[in-house]
């Protein structure tokens, strides 16, 4: 079994494209959250608040025949993986392709001004808005083969199209690939674009915020008083190293990825289960070698929904005790769905390398229903540990759980 360690991480977001703007807004309780006027025509979508990335643009050195096939979650991934080839000094490195890197990646759709362009071509008769690179813009797995096109990578290719699941699952199966010998390098992560349809998906379930005057105040995790989720967009993507390849070329490490566990909850496609999502923890424990009580921190999935909070938490509680600290960067962020697992990802390492622990934003009075945690509120926290957990949960019943391990 190969070590399996981080040396290059990146994110764009509501709240910028760095760690230290990110930290930044987080520490002073800035919120990415706004109300979308753009949303007023959908008179029958409830919600109004999402968390767009207003400033987004790609860099002017981008070709055009580089950007035809990238919709707008493709470029996010794109830009996204260029800056993680950048901090792990790769970028423009022949050694990514050879064959030695490949790309772990997924969204939960592809861009949907395609879709909508096909949907006009069934409704209408029509082919307006088509061309030959429509449906790689719209194909599941458009994030995972436009970063391997961009950057020539040869290596293998794992799509990871599974909802909020996404970016989780694209760190997990990359450092699976390295730890069996697969490859010893591999770009990791997801994206995703903003929609109205997704926030209407949530809709249709109830599950939406509808504090459509008072952004900031919304979502609320944990929180007694939340009303639901609200839509985010971004992209993450990790470079993870096999960890003599890193030491041979002198590579900056960030964390060493030591635990994932994943399974289904083989029961209902958008009912969270609490066995299985403690049962994915363990996994990841076994995988790690670790006791619980090994683990300093839980970011969790903390979306905002009444179901997914409590199950998550109860389940947290029930292998963690109540002296678990636990926090959601989803309070500042929304829910990016493909892209939180690598974002969430990438916060947990810098936040362990740092002793220094976000807190959940607009968490005033925590549910009674949820388990009994360490809940971090008000503002962040000064702890140090070696060992921090990510948890993610999807729609389907996919469950993921990462465990990253601090360099020194």
């Amino acid at each position: 079994m190969k070590r399996v360690v981080v040396t290059g991480m990146a994110g764009i977001t509501s709240l910028g494209s760095d760690w230290a703007s990110i930290e930044a807004n987080f520490s002073g309780n800035r919120s990415g959250i706004r109300r979308m006027d753009e949303w007023d025509r959908f008179t029958e979508l409830n919600t109004r608040l999402a968390g767009p990335i207003d400033d987004f643009a790609v860099p002017s050195y981008w070709t055009r025949k580089q950007l035809r096939s990238m919709g707008r979650v493709s470029r996010l991934a794109v830009a996204a993986a260029e800056q993680a080839l950048q901090d792990a000094g790769l970028l423009g490195d022949p050694i990514i392709r050879d064959g030695r890197m490949g790309v772990a990646c997924g969204s939960s759709t592809g861009s949907t001004d395609e879709i909508k362009a096909f949907g006009n071509m069934l409704l209408n008769s029509v082919a307006e808005g088509l061309n030959a690179n429509s449906y790689v813009r719209m194909m599941p797995h458009t994030t995972a083969a436009n970063i391997s096109i961009f950057f020539n990578l040869t290596g293998r290719l794992i799509p990871t199209s599974s909802a909020c699941t996404s970016g989780s699952q694209g760190v997990g199966y990359a450092y699976e690939a390295i730890k069996f010998g697969r490859l010893p390098l591999m770009l990791a992560g997801g994206a995703e674009e903003l929609c109205p349809t997704e926030a209407m998906v949530f809709d249709a379930l109830y599950a939406t915020s509808l504090k459509n005057d008072a952004p900031h105040t919304s979502p609320r995790p944990y929180d007694n008083g939340r009303d639901g989720l609200v839509i985010g967009e971004g992209g993450g993507m990790l470079v993870l190293e096999e960890l003599e390849h890193a030491l041979a070329r002198g590579a900056k490490i960030h964390a060493e990825v030591v635990g994932f566990g994943s399974n289904a909850d083989g029961v209902h496609t958008t009912r969270p289960e609490q066995v299985t999502m403690r049962r994915a923890m363990e996994l990841a424990l076994e995988d790690a070698g670790l006791p619980p009580d090994a683990i300093g921190y839980v970011n969790g999935h903390g979306t905002a929904t009444e179901q997914g909070d409590i199950a998550e938490t109860l389940a947290t509680q029930s292998l963690f005790g109540s002296r678990m600290p636990i926090s959601s960067q989803k309070s500042f962020l929304g829910h990016t769905l493909g892209a939180c697992g690598a974002l969430e990802s990438w916060f947990s390492i810098e936040m362990m390398n740092r002793d220094r622990y976000i807190h959940t934003l607009n968490l005033d009075e925590v549910d009674s229903r949820c388990g009994e945690l360490d809940y971090l509120r008000g503002e962040p926290r000064h702890m140090s540990h070696e060992f921090v957990m990510n948890n993610n949960f999807a729609f389907g019943g996919v469950n993921t759980s990462l465990i990253f391990r601090r360099w020194s």
